[in-house]
């Protein structure tokens, strides 16, 4: 009950909220009426960086959600051409993270890491179709343990978000829903497959590393 309460937060939200903490005292000192705003927002700001444990289905044969938030797009698109795949068609399925949302991203399946790239872009609002092509943004490319096909995980900057942070490396093996990064302040994450049943509906909450997106 009290990790549900006060769940355990992100390593890249402690220098936040100790500044939000500090702040909100010293202002207290001047200004409670100040100071009572910034409580509320070192508690907005311990709430934004919470990472909770999640249980995955632990089945390969499953894709599961790689970020919280609501699903915006479901379509037909050429791979990413940073990755050399813009002459292959994927199944591409958008997952929008607002300010309310956990930013934890996890990976959607088992498999090995083989290619990470980043790339410096525009911060224009992730549920744009253009932001895709024009946003800051980090793309992961694994190689699926159970039948060896390939799945690409973009990570896109929004609006407000300045800051993509990932938390594995290029040959890292992965179990499924485990943490591969977070995007600071609202965003968006793209999964790219082929082969696969689509599970998820344009609308739908999910619910990273446990709610199911597609199957064989």
């Amino acid at each position: 009950m009290f990790n549900t309460i006060f769940p355990k937060i992100h390593k890249e939200g402690y220098k936040f909220l100790a500044i939000s903490i500090l702040t909100t005292f010293i202002v207290l000192i001047f200004s409670k009426f100040l100071g009572s705003i910034l409580i509320i927002i070192s508690f907005w700001v311990y709430y934004f960086f919470r990472d909770p444990d999640r249980y995955s289905i632990n089945d390969d044969s499953y894709l599961v959600s790689p970020a919280d938030g609501l699903i915006t797009d479901i379509s037909e698109k050429s791979g990413p051409e940073e990755l050399r795949l813009e002459n292959t068609t994927y199944t591409r399925v958008s997952v929008f993270m607002n300010v309310f949302n956990c930013h934890v991203n996890r990976v959607p399946t088992s498999g090995k890491v083989e290619e990470i790239y980043y790339k410096p872009g525009k911060f224009l609002n992730a549920s744009l179709d253009k932001a895709s092509e024009e946003n800051e943004r980090n793309f992961f490319k694994v190689k699926t343990n159970n039948n060896n096909e390939e799945i690409i995980i973009v990570q896109i900057a929004g609006l407000i978000a300045r800051r993509i942070v990932c938390d594995v490396e290029q040959g890292q093996n992965l179990k499924q829903g485990e943490r591969i990064g977070m995007i600071r302040f609202g965003s968006r994450v793209d999964i790219y497959f082929k082969n696969k049943k689509v599970l998820a509906k344009i609308g739908q909450n999910v619910t990273a590393g446990e709610s199911l997106i597609a199957s064989d």
